[in-house]
């Protein structure tokens, strides 16, 4: 399990390490260009974001072959996710040069930082399939149980972007296009080693419409869920952006350090992606619900301990982030929520990757909806009506997860999951 969840890890961490350095470069620029950079980040991530299932959608399908000993098939299945890889990411290029700038002005306004972001996401844009095809990968890989190779893929990538990003920004004078030009330079060559572990497999290449069909119907639900997430964090930062300047930097300091764990604990669920579909694939149903509550454990204990890591940080760690005295005024109305959530997200977190593991995609997007309209927005709105500001905010996230928390357990303990069999 930590020999899967380790890599799986690297490759979690890896883009937004990569992303720390492009903004540092950009930053020496001046201020519109970093600025132009966050914006046009915003309008590409919602590709990866919005598109997830490519690798959460074909682990799960992949690893139940793979523990019926199809391995063959279980690279098929990564071979179909690559086709629609492709197909997705050249709707997203020709869709985005349309809306590039209606959608830069729809967030930025008519002016110079609506046109740094159209200049940069216009380049960016090119890498868009290949960003798929690396999800693609990812998830086929991580459903054979290889996690090793795509943290490889990845940091070879990044690594060689890394290095041309400040070259051709300050050394060829290309300055904000040269952040895009690297980037998508980053994705070429990490798809491209995917795209060549694809071929070393020595499976057919060619396109199945119905195994396609029966990707994009696990999608479906996965991008239905994933908007779901989108809408709650949309609202919060709204909400904190209406209640004051130190509340909306407040709320973006503990939100990144909530984001950074959740990388953490994720890759726990990555390993139980991959090691529950196998058992259930194998017809092993007793070892998948062994696993099941194994990686729960695990999860608890990580938690856990993150939160009492983090509590002894309360009065140190949020000065490395701001000196600004109103920010750090506000910071302690998110940050006991914060604390005091990591155990719960462990659960959460864990059983989502088991459930993720065993295909079960209807309930968890019905779950997560419910948790969303019922636990999340009433309070995130609630806290803008009756200026409740932060701790609003932060008591919508948190009935947010305890709900999901309930529906996750429940689900868990009833056994409903746990179909055998290759498929799903």
């Amino acid at each position: 399990m930590i020999g899967l969840a380790v890599p799986a890890l690297g490759v979690l961490a890896a883009e937004p390490l990569y992303v720390l350095v492009d903004t540092a470069v950009v930053g020496h620029l001046g201020a519109l260009p970093l600025a132009g950079l966050a914006l046009g980040g915003v309008l590409l991530t919602q590709v990866s974001t919005q598109l997830t299932f490519l690798s959460y959608g074909t682990t799960a399908r992949t690893a139940r072959l793979h523990g019926a000993g199809r391995r063959a098939d279980a690279v098929s299945e990564g071979v179909q996710a690559t086709w629609l890889a492709l197909a997705a990411g050249l709707l997203v290029v020709v869709l985005g040069q349309v809306f590039a700038r209606p959608l830069a002005e729809l967030l930025a306004g008519n002016g110079a930082v609506a046109d740094a972001a159209v200049e940069w996401v216009r380049i960016a844009l090119f890498g868009a399939p290949f960003i798929l095809v690396t999800m693609a990968g990812n998830g086929w890989m991580r459903g054979v149980q290889d996690t090793r190779r795509p943290l490889k893929y990845i940091l070879i990538g990044n690594g060689i972007s890394t290095v041309l990003c400040p070259a051709l920004v300050y050394g060829a004078g290309w300055g904000l296009e040269g952040s895009a030009v690297a980037n998508v330079v980053a994705q070429v060559l990490a798809a491209g080693l995917f795209i060549k572990a694809l071929f070393a497999e020595r499976v057919p290449l060619t396109p199945h419409w119905a195994a396609m069909r029966a990707q994009l119907g696990m999608g479906r639900d996965l991008v239905l869920r994933s908007l779901a997430f989108q809408a709650c964090f949309v609202s919060a930062a709204s909400v904190a952006a209406r209640t004051s300047v130190a509340a909306v930097g407040a709320h973006q300091v503990v939100l990144q350090l909530w984001t950074f764990l959740a990388l953490v604990l994720d890759s726990l669920a990555i390993a139980a992606q991959s090691l529950v579909g196998a058992a259930l694939g194998a017809s092993r149903r007793v070892q998948a619900e062994r696993l099941a509550w194994q990686i729960t454990r695990y999860g608890l204990v990580f938690g856990i301990g993150l939160g009492v890591v983090f509590a002894s940080l309360a009065s140190v760690l949020p000065s490395a982030f701001t000196s600004d005295a109103g920010v750090l005024a506000e910071i302690p109305h998110a940050w006991w929520f914060f604390v005091l959530l990591q155990p719960v997200a462990g659960v959460v977190f864990a059983l989502d990757g088991v459930l993720l593991g065993a295909g079960d995609v209807r309930f968890m997007r019905t779950a997560t909806l419910g948790a969303a309209v019922v636990g999340f927005l009433p309070l995130v709105w609630a806290s803008y009506r009756f200026g409740w500001g932060l701790t609003g905010i932060w008591s919508g996230l948190s009935a947010f997860m305890v709900l999901r928390l309930w529906a996750v357990v429940w689900r868990a303990r009833s056994g409903k999951w746990a179909v055998e069999g290759a498929s799903r």
